[in-house]
């Protein structure tokens, strides 16, 4: 079985290793991604994940970080987080350090928080200055979350799916459907959503994103991403655990 555990903080990066497909695996499941995205939720979700140089000025760094939280305060915002990063797992080529996660009601209002002054200000001056690499993943969940604001101190998940080349919009489905599913039947999880991601600019490839917000660290660490259903499909995963900060 292919389990992704959640590893203790500052625990080492791990790869993960795929068979090659063969066939869409026979799944019966009474979920279906495409009408549950297309009828329950319009919520975005936007993460960015920064791997910031080890020289940088911790002063300057403090204050991306302060000025990235300010970007709450852009119209249409309608939660904002950002701060370190616990761990990251699945690659040892791309790990991150800092964590931004932010919510809106549509994509025009994510291109209207992307274009603003201000954003467009603190990504010049700090973030790309003083990042060795940046990730960012855009989706649509696949339903309204519970609690748009995540409460302070929750811990957080979010896990990406690279797919293998050539596998069509069918197999993307049955991926996501497993991925609900399995995250459905765990304990501990307060809010869940997923989706495909729709800016493949900075998403280094990963197609399938999903974020598991919990009531604390145990919580997290109890959690498995079983991908064993699908398994001949992934290329690669990536999961990054983070603990909301105070705003």
């Amino acid at each position: 079985m292919l389990c992704m555990r959640a590893l203790p903080l500052l625990s080492t990066p791990f790869s993960l290793t795929f068979s090659s497909p063969k066939r869409l695996p026979k799944l019966k499941s009474s979920f279906s991604v495409k009408s549950a995205m297309s009828s329950s939720s319009s919520t975005i979700e936007h993460v960015v994940l920064l791997k910031v140089k080890p020289d940088a000025d911790s002063s300057k760094v403090d204050t991306m970080i302060t000025d990235l939280k300010g970007l709450i305060s852009i119209d249409n915002v309608l939660y904002l987080t950002c701060g370190p990063v616990l761990s990251t797992a699945g690659s040892s080529l791309l790990t991150f350090t800092y964590m931004l996660h932010s919510r809106y009601n549509s994509k025009a209002d994510l291109d209207n928080y992307l274009q603003n002054p201000n954003h467009l200000s603190v990504v010049k001056d700090y973030v790309i200055p003083l990042s060795d690499d940046i990730m960012s993943i855009d989706w649509v969940a696949d339903r309204t979350p519970n609690t748009i604001v995540i409460p302070t101190g929750c811990a957080v998940r979010v896990t990406f799916l690279k797919l293998k080349e050539n596998l069509g919009e069918e197999v993307k489905d049955v991926v996501l459907g497993v991925i609900k599913e399995n995250n459905e039947n765990l304990g501990g999880i307060k809010q869940f959503t997923c989706g495909e991601i729709f800016s493949p600019a900075l998403a280094k490839g990963f197609s399938i994103a999903s974020i598991a917000i919990f009531k604390g660290i145990n919580e997290m660490e109890e959690a498995d991403l079983n991908l064993d259903r699908v398994k001949d499909y992934v290329e690669s995963v990536i999961a990054v655990d983070f603990v909301v900060p105070s705003p």
